[in-house]
């Protein structure tokens, strides 16, 4: 059994393609993958770190950006320790979003969350958000700010570490909400609730058609949808869960 002294649920939200996948991979697996696909619904990793001599379990949760996931991806926020709300540095429309998913923290998150702003891929020349408009947003509504490259390594583990150790002394001093963080779970609710989360996902991002019917367009997309669901569960429970949930109609 892994011995760890904290367990931290952080997790990343933010529009479509401003890299929050690409900075979990990047902190938890020390790469950056190309052409990274959306993410389906919400997927998680796990990074243990060590602070103080004392190792920090890290519960990484990465959601869509997508609108048609957002139902799903706000039941996340509850029991989160820290949010971070990233975006892309060099498109506006990202940035302009920021006070929509602000309102979103304050409706379903905890008044205490530890709030971050990152500014990714500053490794572009085509920036078009300068540095101090971004501190000046994070400033005027009390959040960390940080700017980072997901593709270049800059400042990314810098950005989970201070996290970490940011929460750690909240929760020496007593100052950290309590949650049931076991892993993997959704507000306390069993791995099974999880594993419905993510086949409705894989349903709406693959399956679902304008009549409401679930279609298989092709094998290639079914076998996407099962290496993914794999990837979470185990490969034998995946063909399970898809054989008694997912209705092909030719």
């Amino acid at each position: 059994m892994e011995d760890y002294k904290f367990l931290f649920k952080v997790v990343l939200v933010g529009n479509a393609g401003v890299g929050k996948t690409c900075l979990v991979r990047r902190f938890t697996q020390g790469l950056f993958p190309p052409g990274q696909g959306a993410t389906i619904g919400v997927d998680f990793m796990i990074k243990t770190v060590e602070i103080d001599n004392e190792k920090i379990k890290l519960q990484i949760w990465d959601t869509a950006g997508q609108e048609r996931f957002r139902s799903i991806t706000q039941s996340y926020y509850r029991s989160a320790h820290a949010l971070i709300l990233v975006y892309d540095i060099s498109c506006q429309p990202t940035f302009d979003c920021l006070p929509d998913w602000l309102r979103e923290i304050e409706e379903y998150a905890s008044s205490k969350v530890l709030r971050v702003l990152v500014g990714n891929k500053i490794d572009r020349e085509d920036r078009e958000i300068p540095t101090h408009v971004g501190e000046d947003f994070a400033l005027r509504h009390s959040m960390y700010y940080l700017e980072t490259s997901a593709k270049e390594a800059e400042n990314v583990e810098r950005l989970f570490m201070e996290i970490a150790a940011e929460l750690m002394e909240q929760a020496r001093s007593k100052e950290l909400p309590r949650y049931d963080t076991s892993s993997p779970t959704i507000n306390g609710r069993t791995t099974g609730y999880f594993i419905k989360i993510q086949l409705e996902c894989l349903y709406s991002n693959y399956f679902q058609s304008p009549r409401n019917a679930f279609t298989l367009a092709s094998s290639d997309i079914l076998d996407k949808a099962v290496s993914h669901l794999a990837s979470l569960i185990g490969k034998a429970q995946c063909l399970g869960y898809m054989h008694n949930h997912i209705r092909v109609i030719s």
